[in-house]
């Protein structure tokens, strides 16, 4: 093997298959990343035993076609600190060289026969537009929970609805539900449903690596779910088990409704949260009178307040409290100039949605009983 490539191309190529390396095995050649040039294109690819990762790049050109395999975070150190440039890259003997304008790194190669095949992309059932797709996923994956002996609640749910033409993303940790819905491009007419768990980490690192323009096409079969898109190409393993049903619990009868500027909703809980130790409260007391919302945090002497200009409907007035840290990551996932918070009373459940209403988006937290101050 032998072929001449820009240097930020490799790089770029190793960095993004590399992300899917173990960052301990017990199997030595899970650590590396396969290098093939048939077809005069550059492809890497690794894999573990959750996750693979294929892209392929334009080699500059490729003087002897072959495969190779080399430890993969050793070869993404070096394209690091390769000088910019034209690189050569060449299989001599036992060993891989990669040098540029006059560096020069050898590295040595690994067993191709002891290297599993990388996993087939399961079947492509449509397409997702990529920006909406990773802003979709960042959206629930803060309410994603961190447990591991709880797998199922470090998932992302990932639904599509065939009829309706539409994709659902959701994640719970059981303290909070996000629940996003986006358009969805069906790879047939007619074709099925399906409804998966993911895993959050990883769904979160695909759908940032796989760009932010055009089609992302979503394949599903009984054990994975793959993603491809401009010559990248991924696939990892389902989670077992399901997310309880967020239908129930997103039907809120007669709640009181505020609506509150976002920006300066998410700047003053930061602000007060700043007494709030541990996971001690952000009290939220609306006022119809006023037309205000008063924030509040802390105890005794240590005290932190603000009040911000808010309505009311459905209640003269109606205090909440949150864990500070679930309701910043839940105003922080939208975008829209104002919220709705939907609330039921102190101790009971309350939904943020987006000024206008919309179903698309919601992020349901469960209220705590408001501290005495």
């Amino acid at each position: 093997m032998e072929f001449r490539i820009e240097r930020s191309a490799l790089a770029e190529a190793v960095s993004w298959a590399a992300r899917v390396l173990p960052v301990r095995s017990p199997v030595p050649v899970l650590g590396g990343l396969l290098l093939d040039t048939e077809g005069g294109r550059l492809c890497v690819s690794g894999l573990d035993y959750e996750a693979s990762a294929r892209i392929d790049v334009e080699a500059a050109e490729v003087l002897r076609p072959g495969r190779v395999l080399v430890m993969g975070r050793r070869l993404l150190d070096i394209c690091k600190v390769l000088p910019e440039g034209p690189v050569e890259c060449a299989v001599e003997g036992s060993r891989f060289t990669v040098s540029g304008d006059g560096a020069r790194f050898g590295l040595s190669v690994l067993p191709l026969d002891d290297y599993p095949a990388l996993p087939s992309l399961p079947q492509v059932r449509g397409a997702v537009e990529a920006a909406e797709f990773a802003a979709a996923v960042a959206d629930v994956a803060v309410a994603a929970g961190r447990d591991d002996t709880l797998p199922a609640l470090t998932g992302i749910r990932l639904g599509l609805d065939a009829e309706a033409g539409t994709m659902t993303l959701a994640a719970t940790d059981r303290y909070r539900f996000a629940v996003r819905t986006l358009p969805w491009k069906a790879a047939a007419a007619g074709g099925e449903s399906a409804d998966v768990l993911l895993s959050a980490r990883r769904l979160t690192e695909i759908a940032r690596s796989l760009g932010r323009s055009g089609l992302v096409s979503v394949a599903l079969d009984a054990g994975s779910a793959g993603f491809e898109h401009a010559g990248m190409r991924t696939t990892v393993r389902l989670l077992d088990g399901r997310l309880p049903r967020h239908d129930k619990l997103f039907a809120m009868e007669s709640p009181a409704v505020a609506v509150v500027d976002r920006a300066r909703l998410v700047e003053a809980v930061r602000r007060v949260s700043v007494v709030a130790d541990g996971d001690s409260p952000v009290q939220m007391a609306f006022s119809a009178a006023d037309d205000s919302v008063h924030l509040r945090a802390g105890y005794e002497d240590d005290v932190a307040s603000q009040r911000l200009p808010a309505t009311l409907e459905g209640a003269r007035e109606m205090t909440v409290a949150f864990n500070p840290g679930y309701l910043a990551d839940a105003l922080a996932s939208f975008e829209e100039p104002s919220l709705r918070l939907l609330m039921m009373g102190a101790g009971q459940r309350a939904m943020v949605t987006g000024a206008a209403g919309s179903d698309a988006h919601r992020h349901l937290l469960m209220s705590v009983k408001p501290p005495l101050l």
